[in-house]
Protein backbone atom coordinates (compact mmCIF):
# COMPACT_ATOMS: atom_id res chain seq x y z
CA UNK A 1 0.00 0.00 0.00
CA UNK A 2 1.23 3.44 -0.56
CA UNK A 3 2.22 6.27 1.80
CA UNK A 4 -0.52 8.03 0.69
CA UNK A 5 -3.80 6.38 -0.48
CA UNK A 6 -7.62 7.78 -1.20
CA UNK A 7 -9.78 6.12 1.00
CA UNK A 8 -13.44 6.44 -0.52
CA UNK A 9 -16.23 5.03 2.04
CA UNK A 10 -19.44 3.21 0.15
CA UNK A 11 -22.25 1.32 1.71
CA UNK A 12 -21.26 -2.18 1.07
CA UNK A 13 -20.29 -2.11 -2.72
CA UNK A 14 -16.10 -0.89 -2.46
CA UNK A 15 -15.12 -4.46 -4.53
CA UNK A 16 -17.85 -3.70 -6.89
CA UNK A 17 -16.68 -0.23 -7.87
CA UNK A 18 -13.23 -1.52 -7.70
CA UNK A 19 -13.76 -3.97 -10.61
CA UNK A 20 -15.13 -1.38 -12.44
CA UNK A 21 -13.01 1.29 -12.51
CA UNK A 22 -10.22 -1.55 -12.62
CA UNK A 23 -11.99 -2.68 -16.07
CA UNK A 24 -12.84 0.81 -17.48
CA UNK A 25 -9.54 2.86 -16.88
CA UNK A 26 -5.90 1.97 -17.88
CA UNK A 27 -3.19 2.22 -15.11
CA UNK A 28 -5.88 0.74 -12.58
CA UNK A 29 -6.25 -2.91 -10.56
CA UNK A 30 -7.60 -3.87 -7.93
CA UNK A 31 -4.78 -4.99 -4.81
CA UNK A 32 -5.77 -6.76 -1.91
CA UNK A 33 -9.30 -7.66 -0.65
CA UNK A 34 -9.68 -7.81 3.27
CA UNK A 35 -12.41 -9.27 5.08
CA UNK A 36 -13.72 -8.48 8.67
CA UNK A 37 -11.98 -9.89 11.28
CA UNK A 38 -15.37 -9.89 13.32
CA UNK A 39 -18.88 -8.78 13.50
CA UNK A 40 -19.20 -4.71 12.90
CA UNK A 41 -22.01 -2.02 13.31
CA UNK A 42 -22.94 -2.40 9.39
CA UNK A 43 -21.38 -6.02 8.34
CA UNK A 44 -20.29 -9.13 9.75
CA UNK A 45 -17.03 -11.11 10.19
CA UNK A 46 -15.82 -11.88 6.92
CA UNK A 47 -17.73 -9.52 5.18
CA UNK A 48 -15.13 -7.33 2.55
CA UNK A 49 -14.15 -4.38 4.95
CA UNK A 50 -11.39 -2.67 2.69
CA UNK A 51 -10.65 -3.09 -1.61
CA UNK A 52 -7.11 -1.67 -1.94
CA UNK A 53 -7.07 -0.32 -6.19
CA UNK A 54 -5.45 1.74 -8.58
CA UNK A 55 -7.43 4.38 -10.25
CA UNK A 56 -5.41 5.45 -13.17
CA UNK A 57 -2.31 5.26 -11.52
CA UNK A 58 -3.96 6.32 -8.11
CA UNK A 59 -3.70 4.67 -5.00
CA UNK A 60 -7.16 4.13 -3.52
CA UNK A 61 -8.54 1.94 -0.66
CA UNK A 62 -12.49 1.36 -0.62
CA UNK A 63 -14.03 1.12 2.86
CA UNK A 64 -17.39 -0.70 3.09
CA UNK A 65 -18.25 1.64 6.05
CA UNK A 66 -22.07 1.14 5.91
CA UNK A 67 -24.64 4.03 4.98
CA UNK A 68 -23.60 7.12 6.97
CA UNK A 69 -21.75 8.92 4.70
CA UNK A 70 -22.64 10.01 0.89
CA UNK A 71 -20.14 10.41 -1.79
CA UNK A 72 -20.28 14.77 -2.68
CA UNK A 73 -18.75 16.61 -5.73
CA UNK A 74 -16.24 18.11 -2.94
CA UNK A 75 -14.10 15.14 -4.20
CA UNK A 76 -13.99 13.98 -7.67
CA UNK A 77 -11.46 12.38 -9.45
CA UNK A 78 -10.56 13.85 -13.27
CA UNK A 79 -9.50 12.15 -15.79
CA UNK A 80 -7.69 13.14 -19.02
CA UNK A 81 -8.91 12.57 -22.44
CA UNK A 82 -7.23 12.80 -25.54
CA UNK A 83 -9.91 13.08 -28.05
CA UNK A 84 -13.37 12.49 -28.49
CA UNK A 85 -13.65 8.82 -28.89
CA UNK A 86 -11.60 8.62 -25.53
CA UNK A 87 -13.72 11.30 -23.53
CA UNK A 88 -16.86 9.31 -25.41
CA UNK A 89 -15.67 5.67 -23.87
CA UNK A 90 -15.14 6.71 -19.99
CA UNK A 91 -18.38 9.05 -20.08
CA UNK A 92 -20.43 6.28 -21.46
CA UNK A 93 -19.09 3.51 -19.63
CA UNK A 94 -19.99 5.69 -16.46
CA UNK A 95 -23.09 6.92 -17.31
CA UNK A 96 -24.56 3.51 -18.98
CA UNK A 97 -23.17 1.72 -15.69
CA UNK A 98 -26.06 3.45 -13.43
CA UNK A 99 -24.52 6.53 -13.24
CA UNK A 100 -26.21 9.74 -14.46
CA UNK A 101 -24.37 13.06 -16.11
CA UNK A 102 -23.83 16.37 -14.66
CA UNK A 103 -22.68 19.67 -16.23
CA UNK A 104 -19.36 20.80 -17.69
CA UNK A 105 -17.84 17.65 -18.16
CA UNK A 106 -18.78 15.96 -14.84
CA UNK A 107 -20.84 12.87 -14.25
CA UNK A 108 -21.13 10.37 -11.26
CA UNK A 109 -20.65 7.15 -11.58
CA UNK A 110 -23.41 4.68 -9.99
CA UNK A 111 -21.99 4.39 -6.08
CA UNK A 112 -21.74 8.47 -6.47
CA UNK A 113 -18.40 9.06 -6.92
CA UNK A 114 -17.71 12.57 -9.10
CA UNK A 115 -15.55 12.25 -12.30
CA UNK A 116 -14.61 15.11 -14.58
CA UNK A 117 -13.74 13.48 -17.99
CA UNK A 118 -11.64 16.09 -19.50
CA UNK A 119 -10.68 16.64 -23.20
CA UNK A 120 -6.99 17.99 -22.84
CA UNK A 121 -7.62 20.23 -25.57
CA UNK A 122 -10.09 21.94 -23.01
CA UNK A 123 -7.10 22.36 -20.28
CA UNK A 124 -4.73 23.53 -22.81
CA UNK A 125 -7.22 26.05 -23.67
CA UNK A 126 -8.31 27.41 -20.34
CA UNK A 127 -4.39 27.07 -19.18
CA UNK A 128 -3.57 29.53 -22.78
CA UNK A 129 -5.68 32.78 -21.03
CA UNK A 130 -6.96 35.29 -22.95
CA UNK A 131 -9.99 35.24 -25.62
CA UNK A 132 -9.09 31.51 -26.29
CA UNK A 133 -10.00 30.53 -22.86
CA UNK A 134 -12.99 32.67 -22.23
CA UNK A 135 -14.47 31.40 -25.39
CA UNK A 136 -13.25 27.53 -24.90
CA UNK A 137 -15.00 28.12 -21.27
CA UNK A 138 -18.17 29.54 -22.62
CA UNK A 139 -18.58 26.68 -24.56
CA UNK A 140 -17.82 24.18 -21.69
CA UNK A 141 -20.53 26.04 -19.72
CA UNK A 142 -23.31 24.91 -22.16
CA UNK A 143 -22.35 21.18 -22.06
CA UNK A 144 -22.91 18.05 -20.14
CA UNK A 145 -20.14 15.56 -21.81
CA UNK A 146 -17.54 17.35 -23.36
CA UNK A 147 -17.44 17.89 -27.24
CA UNK A 148 -13.93 18.39 -28.00
CA UNK A 149 -14.90 19.78 -31.31
CA UNK A 150 -17.09 22.36 -30.48
CA UNK A 151 -13.78 23.24 -27.83
CA UNK A 152 -11.45 23.33 -30.30
CA UNK A 153 -13.93 25.53 -32.58
CA UNK A 154 -14.37 27.82 -29.75
CA UNK A 155 -10.37 28.39 -29.29
CA UNK A 156 -10.27 29.20 -33.00
CA UNK A 157 -12.89 31.85 -32.70
CA UNK A 158 -15.62 29.43 -34.27
CA UNK A 159 -19.30 29.04 -33.17
CA UNK A 160 -20.91 25.24 -33.12
CA UNK A 161 -23.74 24.68 -31.27
CA UNK A 162 -24.15 20.85 -31.63
CA UNK A 163 -23.02 19.91 -28.27
CA UNK A 164 -23.37 16.62 -26.47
Amino acid sequence: MSKNTICLWYDKDAEEAARFYADTFPGSKIGAVIRAPGKYPDGEEGDVLVVEFTVAGVACIGLNGGPTFKHSEAFSFQISTEDQEETDRYWNAIVGNGGQESECGWCKDKWGVSWQITPRTLMDALAAGGEQAKRAFDAMMSMRKIDVAAIDAARKGVTRNDHR
